[in-house]
């Protein structure tokens, strides 16, 4: 019997680029789409040296469970000694990012080619 991947949900499609797993969160990043991510952000974040893009192009509305989210992915891939990338276009969050200075700590590309050409991972301090 094949080993289905994971059940995605309505905010979430994971496809494979260029050896890095592709998290599209969709629609509205809210506490309730926060919640169904998470297992499925754990399980991608959680083997070893893991290489992560998120791409937040597809998002409407983001909030701090978004935030949450980013933080927690960004924690997870380097306590495995992964690559996490960030893709984002929307000006609304690309200024919650930098307000809230996780754009530094997580450089937001503006597409994913951009993003995959990045020679630096998730850097600075945990």
């Amino acid at each position: 019997m094949a080993h289905d991947p994971a059940p995605l949900t309505r905010h979430l499609r994971i496809h494979q680029d260029r050896g890095h797993l592709v998290l599209e969160f969709h629609g509205e990043i809210d506490i309730l789409a926060a919640m169904e991510i998470t297992p499925l952000l754990d399980s991608a974040t959680g083997g070893p040296a893991p290489q992560v893009v998120i791409d937040l192009r597809p998002v409407d509305f983001f909030d701090c469970s978004g935030l949450r989210l980013l933080y927690r992915a960004r924690r997870r891939v380097l306590a495995r000694d992964g690559r996490l990338h960030l893709v984002c276009t929307q000006p609304l969050i690309l200024r919650i990012l930098r307000v809230t200075g996780l754009a530094r700590l997580l450089p937001p590309s503006s597409s994913l080619d951009e993003a995959l050409a990045r020679p630096e991972a998730t850097s600075g301090s945990v």
